[in-house]
């Protein structure tokens, strides 16, 4: 075959036009549910018993000051998914309003650009079926709520609308042992029998209207990872790299641990042994992955972010650490919780960060980490914390807004802004030298009060114009 000067020329113009691929890593994205910031050991928790999240979080960096967009559970999933304050999605509260296919999620942008996709757990932004009865929400005819992981760029999905037992997820006990401190809301020790259970109620989905059936026995950590960790040796075998949801249902309640884990804590009360054991056997399945991941080649290049989706319940065993109240809560109990990002290729190991970070910062940062530039023209209300990883940017000066049942909260690099009437009445405090919120210093710094109240403003009439439906 003869080339001319021409023909090379043109070979080698079409060679440098090519688009360079880079070598992106696989992404993990893991959350609890109602784990509280002081339930690790990475963060100090000296009785529970957590060894695999604190050798991950020993490999990365631990973000001291992690926030969840909402203190409940719906509305930080969809924050997780868009990087947008859920408020804007109608997406106030738990079992309220649904992730709507005008919204671009990370996981659609991620398969635009090759990567295989899958969420597994629990997904808690709408209903999987319109036929039966189903979990909180899911009922014939009940069209208005139906929305399914496959309509928001997930290629896959094993999942539940809302919440199931930690152990045994689709029964429950025929009757409770009150003397030990069983009940219906909080939780029970592991059935014995078939025979003394009922169907909990809610169910795994794997397709439009396809329920899950099989192997859906034991440990509920287990249940999903089996499923995840398929999708990821499946995916391992292929050229592209893969994204991988795997949120957890442990420790929300109902609490359940068998009796294996529960004798880790034997000389604790009944309701210790159940949550401290869940969480232990939910630790042992994040263990497992990692091991896994290893196995396959894949951990060196897999990007993992870990948190939980508020803080603890109310009436559990579940830590808040130093910070003030709970799960519902805007003060930092309610949505400061545990987490932490390994990527052995590119974060370096056994750091820690004090910068404000919050779930809507998943998208923007792991967009801006892979170099995909991705415009949309709507507000986003997260920030990229690439610059802050790579120790180069050290204040967020991009205040973070909280809504909830009545509540707002602006919270900056150190002053937070807090009201529980819906503005009428306003705290503020100084997070750097108290993040424990005892001391209400608003009326000694009116002007500060002033300008956080001007700029909370700001950020809810462009929430309001969301919420009209103005961004699409």
């Amino acid at each position: 075959m003869k080339f001319t000067i021409y023909s090379i020329l043109l070979l080698l113009i079409c060679a440098c036009s090519e688009e360079k691929v880079p070598n992106r890593p696989n992404i993990i994205m893991i959350m609890c549910d109602d784990l509280g910031w002081g339930d690790t050991g990475f963060n100090g928790n000296k009785i529970i018993k957590t060894p695999n999240l604190d050798m991950l979080a020993s490999k990365g960096m631990v973000f001291n000051r992690f926030y969840t967009a909402s203190p409940v559970c719906s509305p930080t999933r969809a924050s997780c998914l868009t990087g947008r304050n859920p408020y804007r999605m109608n997406i106030p509260t738990a079992n309220s309003g649904y992730m709507k296919t005008e919204e671009v999620t990370i996981a659609e942008v991620l398969r635009k650009h090759h990567y295989l996709t899958g969420l597994f757990g629990k997904w808690h932004l709408g209903t999987f079926t319109t036929k039966m009865n189903d979990a909180n929400r899911g009922r014939p005819g009940n069209y208005q709520d139906f929305s399914i992981p496959s309509q928001h760029g997930f290629d896959e999905f094993f999942a539940t609308e809302s919440k199931v037992p930690t152990y045994d997820p689709m029964i429950k006990p025929k009757n409770y042992d009150i003397s030990i401190g069983e009940s219906p809301r909080f939780g029970w020790e592991s059935i014995q029998g078939k025979d003394s259970s009922e169907l909990f109620g809610t169910h795994y989905w794997k397709g439009k209207e396809i329920l899950e059936e099989d192997s859906l026995e034991g440990d509920d950590s287990r249940v999903i990872m089996d499923r995840a960790i398929d999708f990821i040796e499946r995916s391992s075998k292929m050229e592209d790299p893969f994204f991988s949801v795997i949120w957890l249902h442990t420790p929300h309640l109902p609490v359940v641990a068998d009796k294996s884990h529960q004798n880790m804590y034997k000389t604790f009360e009944t309701k210790e042994q159940l949550y401290y054991g869940a969480i232990t056997a939910m630790d042992e399945q994040i263990g497992r992955l990692w091991k896994k991941l290893s196995e396959l080649g894949e951990a060196h290049n897999t990007m993992i972010w870990f948190c939980s989706d508020n803080g603890p319940e109310n009436g559990t065993p579940g830590l808040s650490g130093p910070f003030r109240e709970r799960k519902r809560s805007l003060y930092e109990g309610g949505v400061r919780v545990p987490a932490f990002c390994v990527w052995e290729e590119g974060i370096q190991p056994n750091q820690t960060s004090n910068f404000p970070m919050v779930t809507s910062d998943y998208m923007p940062t792991i967009l801006d980490m892979l170099s995909i530039s991705h415009k949309l023209n709507r507000p986003m209300d997260g920030i990229s914390l690439k610059e802050v990883i790579n120790g180069k940017q050290t204040e967020r000066n991009q205040s973070i807004g909280f809504l909830y049942n009545r509540k707002m909260s602006w919270v900056g690099d150190q002053f937070k802004l807090i009201s529980v009437d819906e503005g009428k009445t306003v705290e503020l405090y100084n997070l750097l030298n108290d993040p424990g919120e005892t001391y209400d210093i608003a009326a000694n710094n009116e002007e500060q009060v002033i300008k956080m109240k001007a700029e909370m403003a700001d950020w809810i009439k462009s929430i309001n114009n969301s919420r009209s439906r103005g961004d699409y």
